[in-house]
């Protein structure tokens, strides 16, 4: 394991603020964020943020405190970040996704003090009218200290950008407040918050049970950030593409990176295909941080990709199937494709391919850790270590490491052991260290006694020119135990059956790997960004179950 550079090891020492600070020092005209027609430079980020922050502190919010941020993606979500790390509160990125239970759930178990919500997204989501069923007792509320009995540490809530008046207080009335905040008490706030302060409190996706809140410090954030820039030799100058969400590490890194090396983050609250392409080609994007094949596939399918002039695009990232990705390399010639493996509990992103790897070899591996960060495979039943290239449980050790589950030691006991961090991952690392994943441990199949991985399944779907996406889930069966059932998105224009995508199969994958059902979708159940397999229907009847064994392979 190598060990970090001199550049990651003094971004260690900074929290977020004092990073961006830097930044406003070194490049106070270059544009830091654009998103949804708001440009701020980095001077203007960081003077925003400050005063952010003194409303913060004139609202009551004091170090160690816990800010709830439940909004699109807008420049407010951004300030308020900043602004939580000038005094040392912790910022809890809400999943704007959460139903009425799972936010219940997080406002009480995460001990939030204040919370922001965006009224930007009523037409979407109307967090407020949610926020009135959660807490009846809201519904006369027009301001002053809050009183609920199933949220006994909320304090306060902001509306922010919401067009209509519910009386709620809002921007204006936190900035009315900032003038009573001397400009200098929150400089001695941020000289005062260490890099070992919780930057981030984020919920990870839950499957049947609620969510974890994963803790996160900046010394963790901001060398991962210095670390993303090193590897990609990001630079002012530079820009990235990232519509994904802010309450997701994969925006949270990237920006991290951005202010560490003064690149551009372009950002927007709704993906549109057609304004991330004009904004690629206007903005001159270097960095395409896309990261997953649902909004890739909506950006090379629209009209406007083939006369779109994307010359400047030097990396892709994205993570699928490698016949997926393999379809990207062809649609994007002038970009490198990059690999990647990550996961919250690894302050996102900790191993990406290399660009001075071969090209090609992104296909076939996740990537190399960032240095002084090493993966290994571990027996996931015996614990043991294994061999280079046998495959197991990832682990991963290391500066990258999240700091617990927050109120859940015993779950926190779990994920790390000895200085390691149990991924609940499969895969392999290699001799010379860099990871290859193929699935989850809890993702996999159990197919007439054989211990199925649904990525290779799914895999070989994928390379099916007609397929866009596929994701396979186990379903009971009498006579295996369990079988495969694939959902899969065809390509526009594609006109394929159930029937013919199991032909292709038939001669290619082991005969119990089939799938027995298919179904063909258009639309997913999505998490953040993450297709949630387990709401995936389940619902499968005798008269679907496709049988193999009575068809020849086609073709």
């Amino acid at each position: 394991m190598k060990t970090p550079s001199q550049a990651i090891i003094d971004a260690g020492t900074r929290n977020a603020a004092q990073t961006l600070a830097e930044a406003a020092r070194k490049w106070p005209n270059t544009t830091a964020l654009l998103i949804d027609g708001t440009r701020l430079t980095w001077a203007s980020l960081d003077a925003e943020a400050r005063l952010w922050a003194r409303g913060l502190v004139a609202a009551g919010v004091r170090p160690g405190a816990h800010v709830g941020i439940l909004m699109p993606n807008c420049a407010d979500y951004v300030r308020l970040f900043y602004a939580c790390a000038m005094i040392g509160a912790t910022a809890l990125t809400i999943n704007a996704r959460f139903k009425d239970d799972d936010l219940r759930y997080a406002i009480h178990h995460s001990d939030m003090d204040i919370l922001f919500i965006g009224g930007q997204a009523y037409e979407y989501t109307d967090f407020h009218a949610m926020l009135l069923r959660l807490y009846p007792e809201l519904a006369d509320w027009t301001g002053g200290p809050l009183n609920l009995l199933d949220a006994p540490r909320l304090r306060m809530i902001y509306n922010l950008s919401d067009p209509r008046d519910h009386g709620w207080p809002d921007a204006d009335a936190l900035h009315e407040g900032a003038k009573r905040i001397n400009p200098a008490e929150i400089a001695q706030l941020c000289n005062a918050t260490s890099p070992d302060t919780h930057a981030l409190m984020m919920y990870s996706s839950g499957t049947t049970a609620h969510p974890k809140a994963c803790m996160l410090t900046h010394r963790t954030l901001e060398m991962i950030g210095a670390a993303f820039a090193e590897r990609f030799h990001l630079a002012p100058g530079d820009s990235v593409m990232n519509p994904l969400p802010f309450f997701h590490m994969s925006t949270m890194l990237p920006m991290a990176a951005c202010r560490a090396a003064g690149a551009a983050q372009i950002t927007t609250a709704h993906f549109d295909p057609g304004d991330a392409l004009r904004l690629m080609e206007e903005e001159r994007v270097t960095f395409g941080y896309l990261s997953f094949p649902t909004l890739v596939n909506q950006i090379i399918n629209h009209p406007d990709f083939a006369r779109s002039d994307l010359s400047k695009l030097q990396y892709l990232h994205c993570v699928g199937p490698a016949e997926t990705m393999q379809k990207y390399t062809r649609a994007f010639p002038s970009a490198q494709y990059i690999n990647a493996y990550g996961l919250t509990e690894a302050t996102g992103v900790p191993c990406f391919t290399d660009p001075e790897d071969p090209r090609d070899e992104a296909l076939h591996i996740s990537g190399r850790p960032f240095d002084g960060i090493m993966g290994k495979a571990v027996d996931p039943e015996t614990r043991a270590d294994l061999q280079p290239g046998e495959r197991g449980e990832i682990w991963l050790s290391g500066w990258s490491l999240f700091d617990g589950y927050y109120k859940d030691p015993e779950a926190t006991a779990l994920a790390l052991v000895d200085g390691w961090l149990r991924t609940g991952d499969m895969g392999h690392v290699r001799a010379d260290g860099r990871i290859v994943f193929d699935g989850r441990l809890k993702d996999m199949l159990k197919i007439g006694g054989e211990n199925v991985a649904a990525l290779e399944i799914e895999t070989w779907l994928c390379s099916h020119p007609g397929i866009q996406i596929a994701q396979v889930i186990g379903v009971p069966d009498d006579h295996l135990f369990e079988v495969a059932a694939a959902y899969v998105e065809l390509t526009p224009g594609a006109l394929i059956t159930p029937q013919q995508i199991v032909d292709y199969c038939i001669g290619q994958v082991a005969t119990y790997k089939i799938p027995r059902y298919v179904r063909i979708v258009d639309s997913w159940p999505m998490s953040t960004t993450k297709i949630q397999k387990f709401r995936l229907p389940r619902d499968f009847r005798p008269d679907e179950k496709i049988d193999p064994k009575s068809r020849t392979k086609a073709g």
